[in-house]
């Protein structure tokens, strides 16, 4: 594909903040809701784990064993240390696998079956769709969607559209009053 076959177009600014945590996507509805309620047993570990005094190793266990349920329930490899932002969504985790060292996001969309490997960095708003592999230390921008199956290799700008093996960019819209940055900095 060439670079004037890439379709760009200006949108207004997304509704979805790429820096502000929505925690009412995380928020409990109904008690059988396996998605969040796995990531509330990792957000109360992680919260325990930076507590001291009598009852936090107690807290800190409960939500081990709560963890290691819900991980069962839904089939998902997340780990408890994982660097996650609020507002992340799961519709369907059954074998999505997260590696400890991937950093991701506020407010990200992730289907059933994603693999990120480690020193992955995910920015704000990425909506990433069912099957998709995101190998290698890559960087991927603030709302950014990456299709179905995708294996993602190289870094994926803010705005951009990218599908296919290995993922390529279709879209990338441009924000009109965009003040966040285009890809996330270095560490």
């Amino acid at each position: 594909m060439m670079s004037s076959d890439l379709k760009t177009s200006t949108q207004p600014k997304p509704a979805i903040s790429a820096t502000e945590p929505d925690w009412e996507r995380e928020t409990l509805r109904k008690w059988w809701e396996p998605n969040r309620q796995l990531l509330k047993s990792i957000r109360a570990y992680q919260k325990w784990s930076k507590h001291s005094g009598p009852f936090a190793p107690f807290r800190k266990a409960v939500a081990t064993i709560q963890y290691r349920f819900w991980s069962v329930v839904t089939g998902a490899e997340i780990p408890l240390n994982s660097q996650i932002s609020g507002g992340l969504l799961l519709p369907h985790p059954n074998g999505i696998v997260i590696h400890p060292k991937a950093s991701i996001g506020p407010n990200c969309l992730i289907f059933q079956q994603v693999t990120i490997t480690g020193y992955v960095q995910i920015g704000g708003h990425v909506d990433i769709g069912a099957g998709a592999k995101i190998l290698r230390k890559v960087k991927i921008g603030n709302h950014v969607k990456i299709g179905a199956n995708a294996v993602v290799l190289s870094d994926i700008p803010s705005y951009a559209t990218a599908v296919g093996i290995p993922a390529r960019i279709i879209q990338q819209t441009v924000a009109e009053s965009d003040d966040s940055s285009d890809m996330l900095e270095d560490d």
